[in-house]
């Protein structure tokens, strides 16, 4: 089977916690095709979707270098892989969005993971609002003000980040007593010209933010990532160590109520972010995790994720 990547470029990937590099390595494992393409590679022939892809062989390796060697751009039609994989990172920008209308035109014609009309449709950030039971208060503004308001109202710790944002950059936790709160929060509003989602800060952040992977709405496993003392922020290329953790009662139940949702919008390799119980992020672009898991547990977590996409692409 052939598998489309379209990520991106090889050269920018950090390996040691890529999850596409872990799926690229399964997929040539079990003797599956591995191409690659980025966004700008995408376009159109009349009705039918193309990638100007190149054929990549993957290594095990420690850099890029050493770990692809890819051939020359061909044009091949996106209904001629098994399966297209949407991997590129966030941020999800006006070239993002564009990509995702001509991966549109190949539905029906392969699978596509995740779904597109999910990925413009569900915001990590913001997915989480449809179960508001389930996640720590909240409010979307772009008024400093209210952000004051808000942050009073949760006992004086709030954390602030972008609707667009993504691997932690411009998340805040702002303080009552902070002599830079007024700078901070004007930063995060653009001084009143962008919105901010404002959460109350959740203490056992300090204990660590929990990844969860699901795979078409069942968990493949759990990595807890624990931050630095002087770091408000649990993203591992912060600095945050992983962890082995377990999928709780509450985890699961967190998961039951969500699935649906998920499934609904086609979104298929999920990573969700729980923080004492409370959860944060639904990440559906390029969720991170395997590779992680895999040397928490030695196990391998792309195999099951692997056989999935084979019984899909069979099936249709």
């Amino acid at each position: 089977m052939r598998l489309l990547f379209v990520i991106d470029p090889l050269e920018s990937l950090g390996l040691a916690g890529d999850t596409t590099y872990a799926l690229m390595l399964e997929a040539q494992r079990r003797n599956h095709e591995v191409w690659t393409c980025q966004l700008g590679h995408l376009g159109l022939e009349h009705d039918d979707a193309i990638a100007e892809a190149r054929l990549t062989q993957v290594a095990l390796a420690e850099d890029p270098a050493h770990a692809f060697r890819a051939g020359p751009p061909t044009p091949i039609p996106l209904e001629s892989f098994g399966c297209v994989l949407m991997r590129k990172d966030p941020p999800l920008d006006v070239d993002y969005l564009q990509a995702t209308w001509l991966l549109e035109r190949a539905r029906g014609k392969t699978l596509l993971v995740n779904d597109p009309r999910g990925l413009r449709e569900l915001n990590e950030h913001l997915a989480v609002l449809h179960f508001p039971e389930l996640t720590p208060p909240t409010i979307v503004t772009r008024n400093p003000r209210r952000v004051r308001d808000f942050l009073a109202e949760q006992g004086g710790q709030v954390v602030v980040k972008p609707i667009d944002g993504y691997a932690g950059l411009g998340i805040y936790l702002l303080k009552n007593g902070d002599p830079n709160l007024s700078s901070l929060i004007e930063t995060a509003t653009r001084q009143g010209r962008a919105w901010t989602i404002v959460q109350r800060y959740l203490p056992d952040a300090v204990k660590g933010d929990k990844r969860i992977i699901l795979l078409e709405g069942k968990p493949l496993g759990a990595v807890l990532r624990v931050p630095q003392a002087d770091e408000a922020r649990g993203n591992l290329h912060v600095g945050s160590t992983a962890t082995a953790c377990e999928i709780t009662a509450e985890d699961q139940a967190i998961i039951r109520a969500i699935s649906p949702l998920l499934l609904q919008h086609g979104q298929w390799l999920v990573g969700l972010d729980v923080i004492g119980g409370r959860l944060t992020e639904i990440n559906v672009t390029s969720p991170t995790g395997i590779r992680h898991l895999d040397m928490l547990t030695g196990g391998n977590h792309a195999a099951p994720v692997l056989e999935w996409i084979e019984g899909r692409a069979r099936t249709g």
